[in-house]
């Protein structure tokens, strides 16, 4: 199977993208084909060897659509611009016509004297409202062309009431003419020259809102560099930052932007990778660092081996996947895509219906006329199109702000639902690294000293813990003879003529060492705290105990109780044993924890607990890839493996477990957003169709003009962008 992301031209309502969807998924060979209106783009996985793109393209073509392919984003914004130009200078020529054919249509029933016979302004109104029609001649071109092809749109409903509206007038200057001076009355050129300019102006404040849905994209490619400096035979040469290749060797200076990601070289310097990560201290970056592209170096110059480019980069892998969440479509979506699909039809027929109740009642045909045009007008189901993607497409660009990437739609309506969160310990509530916590002894200095100069000649991670706490003190080192490892008790070492033993109760007890009963207790304390405590023996006798845990990050505690107080259960999964699970768990606040658990239990723990509801897993190293694969919702932590990070549904670029809590939040604001837009696009149609109708008129009420009808539909669909564009606010 092959899969495409293209972009669809010609879309304007949800119709629009239902009708283009339902083509695509009829072709045969479409595995699944996916159409977002609000990004204007559709995601087609299709068996190359049953159809050809080209098939594709042709079958897109033939209902009035295209399929725009290789697209970059700065070229899709160039042309949105030039769109919006374009529309708002035909919106602009469209409403000076139509303020002149309110004056001649309106001023006599103002009191306003116009210098003209009324066949004469009944003329002029056919020549402004036929000028109203060429501004807006989009809308009958694509509306007439989607009609013929049986995939009416909105475009079509804005078609057929304003030509209805041009055509009786039309007939009532052929009456005028006729000697009928009562025709002038029915002329209803200023209703369809003002529907057309108030559709037009709908539309372009709907589109200038969605171009700022966009905003994230753009920022995030605005991080990027266009220049940067390279080394070619000991010269620097500036080249464009695409041109950069892999094992380019790429200089940057102090207030520079670096262009692709690499390895430092030579130099020292501190990085600014807030733009990237969201971390508001500058990172040191020396020989062998890992730097990336966007970032800014701060104090020194650096040289660095280029390892990723183009759209190999972080950023551009950010950027890609933010993409992929704003073109996905959430599951909710599909509800109002069924209905679109069938209601532009069911319109019509509602308005023809209209026409004729009206007709059969006694009124007059120019009154059923306007109530049957009305109708068509005020029911663009285009708010109810917009209502999810709009919503969507705003919250991934501001997840993508605050490093909380969505690799798609759904995770962002699943993450609501979610009801217990497990946790992988090490690296992800801990910081994945032993440190010393604590020295127990009279000569804390000495006892450091000692046993940092043995734990030297040892790769064990709990020996580069304790040599990394003497390098940080700035202590200096004894040299060491007869060095020996007993495997599962310790080592051992003569340093400055003192036999030296460090290792746990079994290495004591082989040589015969004494451990008290305070050491004793205060071991226990050790390992009720989760710590491992090395017991350091000097000359056959214990001269102390040097403590070592992988601690909590500092966000840890404070990220689960914002899980706690948003009423989900918390679960931590860990490989080490009972006493030290449990220490961990009490000082994270963890409301459950699973001890001794192999990397290959924590996917069917996972199952266990999705038994009882939906499960979020978060975890970042490749053993947590299968459970993050199995959870309805995987989150990787920004220090993840690639593997993890390609497994998950959710990607925190930040290494901070709070973002955990704001994910759910943001998902929670987006469905939020979702329900009440979907809430205003169904109750304007309820409530709207019936009063165009006429309704009201049967109690003595008002009738709904064309005009206002079209002034509703417009504001509608400016109303939804615009509760999207609040989840901008979200923090």
């Amino acid at each position: 199977m092959k899969e495409v992301n293209v972009g669809i031209g010609g879309m304007v309502c949800a119709s629009c993208s239902s009708a283009v969807e339902k083509t695509l998924n009829k072709l045969p060979g479409i595995d699944i084909a996916q159409v977002n209106l609000a990004t204007e783009t559709a995601s087609i996985k299709f068996d190359e060897a049953k159809l050809t793109f080209e098939q594709i393209k042709s079958a897109v073509d033939r209902i009035g659509y295209s399929i725009i392919e290789k697209e970059t984003e700065a070229e899709k914004t160039a042309k949105k611009a030039q769109e919006l130009q374009n529309l708002k200078n035909r919106l602009i020529i469209s409403s000076i016509l139509t303020v002149f054919l309110l004056y001649f249509a309106m001023g006599p029933m103002v009191g306003i004297k116009v210098p003209f016979t009324p066949i004469i302004q009944a003329y002029i109104q056919l020549v402004l409202c036929i000028g109203t029609m060429f501004s807006g001649s989009a809308f009958f071109t694509k509306g007439f062309k989607s009609l013929f092809k049986r995939e009416p749109n909105m475009d079509s409903l804005v078609a057929i009431g304003t030509t209805a509206s041009f055509l009786y007038s039309l007939w009532g200057i052929v009456q005028l003419s006729m000697g009928n001076h009562m025709a002038a009355h029915a002329l209803y050129f200023e209703g369809a020259g003002t529907i057309l300019t108030l559709v037009m102006l709908g539309r372009y404040l709907e589109n200038r809102s969605k171009g700022k849905t966009g905003e994230a994209i753009r920022k995030l490619m605005e991080l990027a560099p266009s220049k940067a400096t390279i080394l070619k035979d000991g010269n620097q040469v500036i080249v464009d930052a695409a041109s950069v290749a892999v094992d380019d060797i790429v200089l940057v200076k102090p207030g520079e932007k670096l262009p692709v990601d690499g390895v430092v070289l030579s130099g020292a310097s501190s990085i600014d990778e807030s733009l990237l990560t969201g971390e508001s201290l500058p990172v040191e970056k020396s020989l062998g660092s890992n730097v990336y592209a966007a970032t800014i170096n701060t104090t020194g110059t650096l040289q660095y081996r280029a390892s990723k480019v183009g759209s190999d980069t972080a950023l551009a892998n950010i950027i890609n996947l933010v993409q992929e969440a704003q073109g996905s479509k959430a599951p909710i979506a599909r509800v109002a895509d069924k209905i679109s699909g069938v209601f532009v039809p069911v319109v019509m027929g509602i308005s023809v219906l209209t026409f004729l109740a009206w007709m059969l009642g006694g009124t007059s045909f120019d009154t059923a006329i306007i109530r049957a045009v009305s109708v068509l007008v005020i029911a663009c189901p285009c708010s109810l199109g917009l209502a999810t993607p709009i919503a969507i497409m705003v919250s991934s660009g501001k997840g993508a702000k605050l490093g909380i990437l969505f690799r798609h739609a759904a995770a962002i309506e699943q993450l609501k639902t979610v009801q217990t969160v497990l946790f992988d310990k090490t690296g992800t509530l801990t910081e994945g690294k032993p440190v010393v916590t604590d020295m127990i002894g009279d000569d804390t200095t000495l006892l450091l000293r000692l046993a940092a100069s043995v734990e030297n000649n040892s790769e064990h991670p709990l020996s580069r813990a304790v040599v990394l706490k003497a390098e940080q003190e700035h202590y200096e080192l004894f040299e060491t003879k007869d060095f020996k490892a007993t495997i599962g008790k310790g080592i051992e070492a003569t340093v400055e003529g003192m036999q030296i033993k460090i290792g746990n109760l079994a290495m004591m007890e082989t040589y015969g060492i004494i451990i008290d009963a305070k050491a004793n207790q205060q071991l226990l304390d050790l390992s009720d705290q989760g710590k491992t405590p090395l017991l350091v023996a000097k000359d056959d006798k214990l001269f102390g105990i040097i403590a070592v845990a992988d601690t909590l990050k500092k966000e840890t505690a404070q990220a689960i109780e914002m899980l706690r107080r948003q009423g989900i259960k918390t679960v931590m999964l860990t490989g080490d044993n009972e006493r030290t699970a449990r220490a961990i768990a009490k000082q994270a606040g963890i409301d459950e924890y699973l001890a001794g658990q192999l990397p290959g239990q924590k996917e069917q723990t996972v199952t266990e607990f999705a038994k009882k509801g939906t499960v979020a897993m978060v975890g970042d190293g490749i053993n947590d890839a299968p459970a993050l694969a199995k959870a309805d919702i995987g989150i990787a932590v920004g220090s993840a493996t690639d593997v993890a990070r390609e497994t998950a549904d959710v990607v925190l670029v930040r290494n901070n477990l709070q973002d955990v809590g704001k994910a759910f939040l943001l998902s929670k604001a987006t469905m939020r957003n979702i329900h009440q837009n979907l809430f205003w696009a169904f109750f304007y149609n309820i409530l709207g169709i019936p009063v165009a109708a006429g309704l009201l008129t049967l109690f003595g009420g008002p009738q709904l003009s064309p005009m206002l009808a079209a002034f509703a539909m417009s504001m509608s669909s400016v109303c939804v962008v615009t509760n999207a564009l609040r989840l901008n606010r979200f923090k």
